[in-house]
């Protein structure tokens, strides 16, 4: 007895108990609200019990994440690779398709789906990280450039081919370019990058379906298809607005409970905090957010490597992306893509690989950098 409580005060001494906090008050906070957003459906309980079983899982991924050395376990990246690559095309031939995409597999018996795409990511992160240190001092050669955006656009291609989700795909994309630009990369490779994409948007904006082009379009003309593509949004901005400072009460929103909001345990959740909770609910959910991203920064500066700040940025770097999108998209900013916000939208998969990947992040730093290690050391692989 005496070993295991000893092993579990050394575990909340070295594990990053403060990022789990801040986890698992997001996650409570994501509870309540999609308690409110589903209160007037049958089906209220089972997505609670869901999305408490993701985070249940999630916080055992987390304790289990940070127990390991992620030197240790990026080791076996051939067996990782062969795992994303894998399970990420499952969906061509399992997916269920909801919203447009087949990002979806059904567990048989328990009627459960799984978002292979949406676990992988902290995978693909390490997997990056990994390669992106082992290149480290020929970063700047076309032919590691050439292998990091290979790795890249393989796992784009997969999860646009295998399942059409463009939302899911373009997080694997600014995922690589925050560790691309953490890595130390020349500016030169980032500006050739950033003209690469806009020189290939024209031809995009031709192969990609009407229906996203039309989402874009709203984007700089809301009263465009109102009752169409430009739906979604204007109900948001309507119920973020009726809520004004402090909101019209928990389970009491006009659009949220009578169901006019459309997506509003998913990709609307944002909006159904902002008409029941108000402005302050709004800033609480930002602010929680923005803390969570902070401590993953923070511990990037402390790692023992360059591998290690590398997962942490790339980890920072998927939560900035989604929470930009998703919020955007409910303030009418960005296009509807479907993405969920971060810990708070309803998803088994989305809230326990939110908990993996916090999981990466703890791992960091309960393993950090040995004293001998010399700080030129980690300024030359961008640690």
């Amino acid at each position: 007895m005496k070993r295991a409580l000893a092993g579990v005060k050394n575990f909340c001494r070295e594990a990053d108990m403060v990022l789990l906090a801040l986890c698992l008050l997001a996650g409570v906070f994501g509870l309540v609200i999609i308690s409110s957003a589903t209160a007037s459906s049958a089906n209220t309980a089972r997505y609670l019990i869901v999305q408490a079983g993701g985070m249940a899982i999630g916080v055992l991924l987390f304790i289990g994440i940070t127990l390991v050395d992620l030197d240790d376990a990026a080791s076996l990246w051939k067996w990782i690779l062969a795992f994303n690559i894998l399970f990420t095309f499952s969906t061509y031939f399992f997916g269920v398709e909801r919203g447009g995409n087949k990002s979806w597999i059904e567990v048989p018996g328990i009627g459960i789906t799984i978002q292979p795409a949406e676990i992988v990511k902290p995978l693909y992160i390490l997997l990056l990280a990994k390669q992106m240190y082992v290149l480290r001092d020929r970063i700047n050669h076309p032919l590691s450039v050439g292998m990091l955006v290979g790795h890249m656009l393989l796992m784009v291609g997969i999860i646009w081919f295998a399942a059409d989700d463009m939302g899911v795909a373009l997080i694997y994309v600014f995922i690589f370019m925050g560790m691309f630009f953490a890595s130390g990369v020349s500016l030169w490779w980032i500006l050739g990058g950033i003209a690469t994409i806009a020189a290939c948007v024209p031809v995009l904006w031709q192969v990609i379906p009407e229906y996203q082009k039309m989402r874009v379009m709203v984007v700089l003309d809301d009263t465009l298809d109102p009752l169409g593509v430009g739906y979604h949004t204007q109900r948001s901005k309507i119920a973020l607005g009726s809520g004004g400072a402090f909101g019209q009460g928990l389970y009491e929103g006009r659009q949220t409970q009578r169901s006019i909001l459309p997506a509003k345990h998913t990709d609307y959740i944002y909006s159904v905090a902002g008409e029941e909770l108000g402005f302050i609910g709004c800033v609480v959910i930002m602010l929680l957010l923005v803390a969570i991203i902070a401590r993953c920064l923070w511990v990037a500066t402390r790692a023992r490597n360059g591998m290690g700040s590398l997962v942490c940025v790339g980890v920072a770097s998927m939560l900035i992306f989604q929470v930009f999108e998703n919020i955007g998209m409910c303030v009418g900013l960005t296009p509807v893509i479907g993405l969920t916000l971060p810990f708070f939208s309803y998803g088994g998969s989305s809230v326990m690989t939110m908990f993996m990947a916090m999981g990466f992040v703890s791992s960091v730093k309960k393993h950090p950098k040995p004293g001998w290690l010399k700080t030129t050391d980690l300024n030359r692989t961008g640690g």
